[in-house]
């Protein structure tokens, strides 16, 4: 009796938490169904580029955390009280959305060269550097600067309603960000595929390497202030996390062949990292925001504030996960593409879903806990870090279930 009093207390609780998250996740989940779908229909472009797939968890990545980590500061700045829903020179939105872009043209180039080098040290068949470099800024720059408009949309739609930003922000930017992202790549995939030649692209990469050259000039020269701090700490953080994504894309790449002959993988694909980030992204600027405003106190064992967290995103990963499971097998069957099965499909999202959320839970709350000792910004730190280990350890429980099931 007293633990059913109990259970209903929490979804008492947590009712408005759960029903804006699990909206906003349902968004995300049906839009990357259209990520998914494109990543399977292209079989044969991943076939014909070798390594690419490497490319598309990192840029996929990063996108959501350059643009997970601006709503997490906007939600922040809502939190405490600074935000002001203007656009004009010094404000903290102008200067939120200056240092978001200035990273995407950045990092975009330097994930093109990382992922390049990897391959190189690993013994990797790619593409070749200045194709990576092409498809990468090609994808993130243009998603980047789609993508600031849904956070301009996100905050003020959320501003003008009161709405609780950390619910809502990051599933709908990592939506976005598969949705505008992959279709960007495969565009770009296509143009390095037309017969342009060589030539092209190594000049394209010179060009670029002096744009971005210019820009981390720039950036130092400026005056303190909030851009500069945004791009100069993030930057390391998002070095390691572009590593951290090629890792995941390394995973899936190894076993290209047995999702290439099974589609319904593929289109899962995204719609599960993606949902497992989005999750972590709630749960990351949740602590991120309590955590400012002294609610949550930094400790070494999680109190019954950070477990009821956990406890948040287990029921919304229950749903989340066999929808997933359900719309890919589904999408795959519509299309013409081939699957393992509904069961097998439903079984392997939520399981491969739930482990990789009880590691989320605990990556979440004790990066968010160091950045926050360490005196660094976790809207900035927290949600890339958790983002991107989460992309590599998802890939990982991912691709586990999947040999665990006899799909490989």
């Amino acid at each position: 009796m007293a633990r059913d009093v109990r259970i209903r207390a929490f979804f008492d609780r947590n009712r408005s938490t759960l029903r804006l998250s699990l909206v906003a996740l349902m968004m995300s989940s049906f839009g990357d169904l259209f990520a998914g779908a494109t990543l399977g229909f292209m079989t044969n472009t991943l076939t014909l580029m070798p390594g690419l797939m490497i490319l598309i968890p990192p840029a996929i990545g990063m996108r959501g955390n350059i643009f997970g980590a601006l709503g997490s500061r906007l939600g922040t700045s809502m939190h405490i009280g600074t935000f002001e829903l203007s656009l004009k020179k010094g404000g903290i939105l102008r200067r939120n959305l200056e240092g978001s872009l200035v990273l995407s043209v950045i990092m975009s180039f330097l994930m093109g060269v990382l992922a390049e080098s990897v391959t190189i040290v690993l013994g990797v068949e790619s593409i070749g550097v200045s194709q990576f470099v092409f498809i990468s800024v090609f994808g993130g720059v243009l998603a980047g600067l789609l993508l600031l408009l849904v956070n301009i949309l996100v905050a003020t739609v959320g501003f003008r309603r009161n709405w609780d930003i950390d619910n809502v922000s990051a599933p709908l930017v990592t939506a976005a960000g598969d949705i505008i992202t992959l279709p960007m790549l495969f565009v770009a995939s296509m143009i390095v595929l037309s017969g342009i030649p060589a030539l092209s692209f190594d000049i394209f990469t010179v060009m670029l390497l002096a744009v971005t050259v210019a820009l981390v000039v720039m950036t130092f020269r400026m005056k303190s202030s909030e851009t500069k701090r945004i791009i100069v700490q993030s930057s390391p953080i998002l070095i390691v996390c572009i590593l951290l994504d090629i890792g995941a894309g390394i995973t899936i790449d190894r076993r290209i062949d047995d999702l290439v002959a099974l589609p319904a993988l593929l289109i899962l694909i995204p719609q599960f990292l993606e949902d497992a980030n989005a999750l972590g992204g709630i749960l990351t600027s949740r602590f991120a925001s309590l955590l400012h405003m002294g609610t949550l106190e930094p400790r070494r064992t999680p109190g019954k504030l950070a477990v009821e967290n956990f406890l948040i995103s287990y029921v919304l990963s229950l749903w989340v996960f066999v929808v997933v499971g359900i719309t890919s097998h589904f999408t795959a069957i519509v299309l013409g593409l081939g699957s393992p099965g509904l069961f097998l499909m439903v079984a392997l999202s939520l399981v491969a879903g739930l482990l990789t959320v009880t590691i989320l839970n605990a990556l979440s709350y004790y990066i968010a806990v160091y950045t926050f000792k360490f005196s660094l910004d976790p809207d900035d730190d927290s949600i890339p870090l958790t983002s991107s280990a989460i992309d590599f350890l998802g890939a990982l429980c991912l691709v586990g279930v999947m040999i665990l099931f006899g799909m490989t």
